[in-house]
């Protein structure tokens, strides 16, 4: 009998280590879980991703940066994927509509984790609840892509270096560029041969002291000139400086501005000749009369065009004035000889 009790007594102690023994093992599991607490203290959320980049049950998620949680189900949706995770209830006012999720990364070998913005703004979502998904900027997916669409980019523009296209592959495989770049680079070393030798307009003004003094007195001339035209000398000057000139000049635009305006109204004589149609054409029917004078007079119609063409009759007419001129002399000189007057009666 004393033999019994003993036995059942070890068992019980037994029992009781074993139950201690399984509770520190719980509690030292969940201490480093990090899953947030018992099942009773989580809850779940979902998002959806087109490509989860291998993320798989039991990755972690992390809510700005710190661990608190970790992926559950995985399931398409369509086209795109729908990942299921747990957090603990502590954290739903930080999950909130304002939050995002994205695909992180662990570490470089390709571990991916479900990387949770925290937020405060706006509400927080329920159990069950979608968070909204997008592209963590700076994520290693992003700059794994970004990597591969430069190789090739970089490929296709070696291969077009290696095919003869654009500058750089014509140079590399065009002999006749090669040797035009290499004439143009020894005509660039001949001009500078020839301003360092003084030859041409560069070469003296370069090697020349008295190219370059001249060339510094203009820029001093340059210079004075325009400070007098800024001080208000001279015509440009004035026109610059002085109000009373801008405002003639005004005026004078203005003037003439209405002048214009006068002959585009039909206004005066100039006015009328532009807009009224029998101005016109008096004047045109005149120049036409004038042109016919013009003709019979070079043709030699007329007295005036016999006059103009007819020497003899020029001369003629010359010899009669110059004898009419020497009788007015005549009667000037004695007049009785000419006013001799006999009166006879019958």
């Amino acid at each position: 009998m004393p033999r019994t009790r003993s036995l059942a007594w070890a068992e019980l102690k037994i029992g009781i280590v074993s139950v201690v023994a399984l509770a520190l093992a719980a509690t030292l599991i969940f201490m480093l879980s990090g899953e947030g607490g018992f099942s009773w203290q989580r809850y779940s959320l979902k998002t959806v991703f087109d490509d989860i980049a291998g993320l798989d049950e039991g990755s972690p998620v992390r809510l700005a940066g710190v661990e608190v949680g970790s992926v559950t189900g995985i399931d398409f949706i369509g086209d795109r994927v729908e990942v299921t995770f747990e957090l603990s209830e502590r954290m739903q006012p930080r999950v909130t509509t304002g939050s995002m999720a994205a695909l992180g990364s662990v570490s470089l070998l390709g571990e991916s984790s479900v990387d949770i913005t925290a937020s405060t703004e706006g509400t927080p979502i329920p159990e069950w609840g979608y968070v909204p998904s997008g592209r963590a900027a700076g994520s290693l997916t992003d700059v794994t892509r970004q990597a591969s669409e430069g190789i090739e980019e970089l490929t296709a523009v070696l291969e077009d270096m290696r095919a003869g296209k654009g500058t750089i592959g014509r140079l590399i495989t065009d002999d006749s560029l090669y040797r035009e770049m290499n004439a143009l680079v020894a005509a660039a070393e001949n001009v500078v041969q020839s301003v360092s030798a003084g030859r041409g307009t560069l070469g003296r003004l370069a090697n020349d002291p008295a190219a370059a003094k001249a060339l510094e007195a203009s820029l001093q001339n340059f210079e004075s000139i325009t400070a007098r035209v800024k001080a208000g000398e001279g015509s440009l000057g004035r026109l610059l400086a002085d109000d009373a000139l801008a405002t003639s000049l005004t005026s004078t635009t203005t003037n003439l501005d209405a002048i214009t305006g006068r002959i585009s109204r039909g206004e005066g004589t100039a006015g009328k000749l532009i807009t009224e149609p029998e101005l016109y054409d008096r004047l045109n029917s005149m120049s036409e009369r004038l042109d016919k004078v013009m003709a019979g007079l070079e043709q030699g119609e007329g007295t005036a065009g016999r006059l103009l063409h007819d020497r003899q009759l020029y001369e003629n007419m010359n010899g009669a004035v110059g004898e009419l001129r020497q009788l007015v002399r005549d009667i000037r000189a004695d007049p009785r000889k000419f006013l001799n007057v006999r009166v006879s009666l019958f």
